[in-house]
């Protein structure tokens, strides 16, 4: 566990907060239906194809952050290092939650390509640039984070092991989400106000014009495999997205607060959606963990 206390010149990150890494593993003896999502297809695409980013893209992120070190105060280091356990640990999952999908029968070829296609654009750029992609696309997994935690009818439906995977998983994002800003700061302390903020609203909207096509096509693709194309399938997945339960029309307002002047993760202190988060008992432990818990109990 790691204190992240709030870092000198770079950040405004709680004092009290801890980045604490997870080591659970979800589902690894189940066979995922299809429709895992309360057997709600749209639901279960949009998901999947939001899950079919991660282990790629939290490589990235890791790559894009990690890429900083040597720049940062030792307090914001120690911080990126839990960041990165995390979201090492999160590839790992998500890896496996895929592969669960394509046990199911999907095909997640096309998602991959437009994946690397993005990846690889960004890249072609300078590490500045992976840099701000990487704070902006961590604003959106927090938000998304947020209203995913709490707001209990989005996973409402949802099988144990495919639930609980994505409230650990947002419990960790909005716990990290200052990270990436934080390391944004410094490696732009030396930057005029204007041109900082600037550079990261255009950021913010490119990736947002890519975002959300991205997410919905790739989950028309899924929709397509089982046979639900055209107007029916775009319908299903704009009502599910945007309307109810809406989770991407909810997170408008809190997205549209990184433009704001003096704009930082944490002006939003959302804790107390993660305030003792462990998944309780058993559940998600590696059978060494089980073991430890129960020699310490004894």
């Amino acid at each position: 566990m790691v204190s992240a206390a709030s870092v000198a010149n770079s950040g405004r990150s709680p004092a009290d907060l801890t980045i604490t890494p997870r080591d659970f593993r979800f589902g690894r003896d189940e066979n995922t239906a299809r429709w895992w999502h309360g057997g709600n297809p749209y639901a279960s695409a949009l998901y999947n194809a939001l899950s079919a980013t991660f282990p790629k893209g939290e490589a990235f992120f890791i790559e894009s952050v990690r890429r900083y070190m040597t720049h940062v105060p030792a307090r914001l280091g120690e911080e990126i290092k839990a960041f990165t356990t995390q979201e090492v640990i999160h590839s790992r999952e998500h890896a496996a939650f895929n592969k669960r999908a394509i046990d199911a029968g999907y095909d997640l070829t096309k998602l991959d390509a437009r994946i690397d296609k993005r990846l690889a654009l960004i890249r072609s750029k300078p590490p500045i640039a992976a840099l701000a992609a990487t704070m902006v696309l961590e604003h959106f997994t927090a938000i998304l984070a947020h209203e995913l935690l709490a707001n209990p009818k989005h996973l409402t439906g949802a099988d144990k092991a495919s639930g609980d995977l994505w409230r650990w998983h947002a419990a960790e994002e909005i716990e990290h989400k200052g990270v990436a800003y934080d390391t944004w700061l410094a490696a732009t302390k030396d930057w005029p106000r204007f041109k900082r903020w600037s550079v990261k609203a255009k950021v913010m909207l490119l990736v947002t014009s890519h975002f959300f096509p991205d997410r919905l096509r790739g989950a028309a693709e899924l929709l397509r495999q089982d046979g639900i194309t055209g107007f029916r399938a775009w319908a299903g997945l704009i009502r599910y997205g945007f309307f109810s339960p809406g989770m991407f029309r909810k997170i408008l307002g809190a997205w549209a607060s990184f433009f704001l002047p003096g704009f930082h993760p944490w002006n939003h202190d959302d804790r107390h959606l993660i305030a003792g988060f462990d998944l309780g008992g058993d559940y998600g432990q590696t059978p060494a963990r089980k073991v430890r818990r129960a020699r310490a109990a004894a």
